[in-house]
Formats: structure tokens, sequence, C-alpha cells
């Protein structure tokens, strides 16, 4: 069965058969996963950077279940979903900084660590043992439909194996965790391609967790490897968003046997973008990531993009890619 040909919106309550069910981002679709939602289930669904693998922030197994699906070490923290700034507020205690960057309107592509409010009726397994949560409100339509008809905060790092290339399109979450999901809601290709930026308030100051698709300054501080055996946000270790082939960064050539991957006027085999707009090339990022692992492409290299707004964001992906790949105890 290739990835196109998953089954879509099956009947069965509770499928223990190790498929994965692709829903319509319809009305009937929405509810399904909703309900699979709510019975403690896995479900991919698309914001406006990359897919989510979504499950009940309130429910311990559940959330248990994304650490297995995706080999996710427990010690890494995950994002917290929910519909509105109020809701936000409901699980998390917004410092005034904080507060200033929503007021006028949460930014797209944008997640903030914030310190857990008491009582919350969170997973502890959402903050990874951290006194703080981290929240996103997702601006694309689709995401927006299911937590509000799902009623409640998802948890949802990218549905992607842990360390791998994070997914655009709902092929991908299935290339990735078919079968070990209940179902992915297909909305088709992602619109910014890379994941939200983070942001953390270590003594009130606004400092970047990770770097994305919201720019931030180049005067804020920036924060963005995890200390030893821990991390203060989703993103921060070194090896991370790798495709299975090694990758080299800054070639204007090609080496005998590599892909290239272009931009601007570095042709390359491919390109991220041959007019070189930073942004049509954060899109494509991780769609020609997974193009190399489709085709097996064991080495992959890159052309220089410019370290400067959308960029520090693409390199920053570039070079957690090109590191070494770590190997965690779960």
């Amino acid at each position: 069965m290739q990835a196109g040909d998953w089954p879509r919106n099956t009947d069965a309550a509770s499928r223990m058969d190790g498929t994965t069910e692709r829903l319509d981002p319809d009305a009937a679709g929405v509810a399904r996963a909703a309900d699979l939602l709510r019975a403690g289930r896995l479900v991919a669904f698309p914001t406006e950077t990359v897919y989510g693998l979504g499950a009940d922030a309130r429910q311990g197994e559940a959330v248990a279940a994304i650490f297995e699906a995706k080999g996710r070490p427990r010690f890494n923290p995950l994002i917290v979903h929910v519909p509105d700034v109020r809701e936000a507020e409901r699980y998390g205690v917004f410092p005034a900084a904080a507060r200033s960057l929503v007021a006028g309107g949460w930014p797209a592509g944008l997640t903030l660590v914030v310190p857990l409010r008491e009582g919350t009726g969170l997973s502890p397994l959402v903050s990874a043992g951290n006194p703080t949560v981290a929240l996103r409100l997702p601006k694309a339509d689709l995401a927006q439909r299911l937590l509000r008809n799902f009623g409640g905060p998802l948890a949802g790092p990218s549905a992607n194996p842990s360390g791998r290339v994070s997914p655009t399109t709902a092929d991908h979450v299935l290339s990735g965790l078919s079968g070990r999901i209940a179902a992915v809601l297909d909305g088709g290709p992602t619109e910014a391609g890379l994941e939200s930026t983070i942001l953390g308030f270590p003594d009130g100051v606004p400092t970047v967790y990770r770097e994305g698709v919201w720019q931030a300054p180049a005067s804020m501080p920036r924060l963005t490897k995890a200390g030893e055996g821990r991390a203060d946000a989703p993103g921060q270790f070194s090896s991370h968003y790798a495709p299975k082939g090694s990758v080299r960064l800054d070639a204007v050539t090609a080496r005998p046997g590599e892909w290239h991957i272009g931009f601007g006027p570095v042709r390359g085999d491919v390109s991220l973008s041959p007019a070189g707009d930073l942004r049509e090339a954060a899109a494509a990022l991780f769609s020609l990531l997974h193009e190399a692992d489709a085709a097996g492409r064991d080495r992959i290299a890159v052309a220089p993009i410019p370290d400067r707004g959308l960029g520090r964001a693409i390199n920053d992906r570039l070079r957690r890619a090109a590191a070494p790949r770590q190997a965690f105890r779960l």
C-alpha cells in the first residue's frame, strides 16, 4: 500500500490493527479526529508551520503515547496548542513581556514558554519536569476547527520520528508514523514549512529558545541549546531535523556523489528558491529533505543561505540536520 492509499474516514471506533486513517478536512473528518483525541488516541493535524502530532494534553497515557510513537526523550517538553489567548491563560502565567506580545493578537508561528499555572490539569509530561509550559495558538483554519471541536488543549510536537525531518504534508506524516498513530487530518501542504519560533522569559526578558517562522529581532537574546539532560523548549538539541543522509553546508558546488540543494545563484540539482526568496526557501526546505530521503540520497550538499531574517531559522535547521546524530536513553 502506498502512502497516498491510506484509508479515509473509516467508522471503527477504536483501531487496534496498526493502520492509520487519513481524514478529509471537512466537518466529518474534523469530528472523527476530535473523537479519536477524546478517546486518548494520537491524531496528526496541520498548522500554518508543520504537521503536529496531537494528543489530549490532560491525559497522561495519551501524552506518553506521543513520546512512544516518536521515540522522543521524555526530558524534551511538548508544545500545548490552544484556540485563543483566554484559553492559554488557563494554563500559563503570562509575564508582562509575554502579555505585550499577544495584546494585539497572537502572532502566527510563535510559541511562548511561560510559568505553568497551578491546578491546570495538564499532564506533567508536557512540561518534562520544567516549571514552565510552552503554549501556542495556531492560526491555520483546520487546526482552529479541530481545537474548537475537541474542546481542550492539545499537546502537539511535530508529527515525525524524533530527530528526523519535520512533516509539511500528510504523506510525510505517514512515511514516518504510519501504524503508530490513529489518524492524520489531511489539510494539504502547510504554508510556512518551518516550525514556530519559541520565546521564553528568563528574568522577564524575552529570549529566543528556538528560531522559527516568527522573526525575532536580531537584538533579542538567544538561548537555543539544551542543557545537559534537559531542555527549556523543543528543538534545542544539537542534532535534529535530520534526513537519513549526511548533510554538508555552504556548498557552492557539489562534490562527486552529492545531491546539491541550491539557493539563489547557486543552481544545484534542485533549489530552495532560484529567486533567492527566503520565505520560499523556508517553505521548501523540509519538503526537499523528505524528497532526499524518498530517493535514498545518502550525501546532501546545501548552498549558502543568508543568515538574516528568516534565513536564521533556515540555517538553524540546517546546522542541526548536519550535526553528528545524538542518541538518547528514552
